[in-house]
């Protein structure tokens, strides 16, 4: 009986390391069996910035349509992203969808490592594009000079302004264009253009409401928001001054309703499921695709198909809505071109 229960209890530990191995196995299969899945990769926590969380709605929404499953990494920082990174290659998914310029370097070194791994890449896009690279950026200049439009034809002051995360050419497709909406119709408008900079440029309300409450001292009447996660803090300080305030990538009337005339609008989920069936269809990679207003990529929510759930202000001004039609017409048709700085 001394030399049995040794010997049982040694029996069992090989049993239950050989379910374990059986386990693991399976669990290493699922992830390296290359099965019908997409990841979609954020560059910073989802939390309050509405724009990746539409990035991961656009994910979903697209893998359901073409019959596979999503899967979402988080990143916090660049070796997060460069963590999550070498996780989503080792499940050999059908596509890698990745979200801003934060990932420009690492999908490069990704893509040419990886050659057999097909990538995305939305609102940005290296320089030099691998063939296994597929991105998606916007003309956010026309929208942000159709919201420009509006506060041009809105303000009192003569005075309009933006509040935007960084200082950099890509930001300033924002802020210039509204700038110069609110001119086309207004000459005689004046702009500030102030940024929040910083380790946490696109996910500070505080520093955006700061900012903006310095806009409004400084007289102007028409804000936009610029800041991702933080334009909270900038609808609260036009609320609180009796300020009108723009949004941006997604409905942001809701969040303060009387306040908020309109939103640039980014079609994520147009933009996902556009270049994941050029990857579903066997299309040439290694191609960079630009969404505007004639792409139905790039718009504001005033013109959306259900703009008269939108909560937004400007739905109030249905004079300034025609004109603005209009504008966007001329756009489209080439009438007007609207100037823009490259990423």
């Amino acid at each position: 009986m001394l030399m049995i229960r040794p010997i049982l209890r040694t029996a069992a530990i090989a049993a239950a390391a050989a379910l374990l191995a059986a386990v693991a196995g399976c669990g290493g299969d699922a992830a390296d069996s290359g099965a019908k899945e997409i990841v979609y990769i954020t560059d910073a926590p989802i939390g309050q910035n509405q724009f990746l969380q539409l990035g991961k709605t656009g994910t979903e929404q697209a893998a359901e349509q073409l019959g596979e499953s999503a899967r979402t990494y988080e990143s916090t920082d660049e070796q997060s992203r460069r963590s999550n990174l070498e996780a989503a290659v080792q499940r050999r998914p059908t596509a890698i969808v990745l979200i801003t310029y934060e990932f420009n370097d690492l999908v490069t070194e990704f893509a040419e490592k990886y050659p057999d791994q097909q990538f995305v890449l939305v609102d940005s896009c290296p320089a030099k594009i691998p063939p296994n690279l597929r991105c998606g950026t916007f003309k956010e200049y026309e929208p942000s000079y159709l919201l420009g439009v509006e506060a041009g034809l809105l303000d009192r002051s003569g005075h309009v302004g933006t509040v935007a995360a960084i200082d950099s050419a890509f930001f300033h497709r924002w802020s210039d264009a509204f700038a110069q909406g609110a001119r086309s119709v207004n000459p005689q408008v004046t702009d500030t253009q102030l940024f929040v900079g910083g380790a946490n440029a696109v996910g500070d309300p505080a520093r955006s409401k700061e900012l903006a409450l310095t806009a409004i001292q400084s007289g102007v009447d028409q804000i936009y928001g610029v800041t991702g996660g933080g334009n909270g803090g900038v609808f609260e300080a036009a609320s609180q001054n009796h300020v009108l305030a723009y949004g941006v990538d997604v409905n942001q009337c809701p969040q303060a309703p009387g306040v908020i005339v309109d939103n640039a609008i980014k079609r994520v989920d147009k933009v996902v499921l556009d270049l994941l069936t050029q990857i579903h269809q066997g299309r040439p990679g290694g191609t960079s695709t630009a969404f505007g207003l004639a792409e139905d990529g790039s718009t504001v929510t005033s013109l959306t198909a259900d703009a008269a759930g939108s909560g937004c202000a400007i739905l109030r001004h249905p004079d300034v809505l025609t004109r603005v039609r209009q504008v966007r017409e001329d756009i489209i048709a080439g009438r007007i071109t609207v100037p823009h700085k490259d990423n």
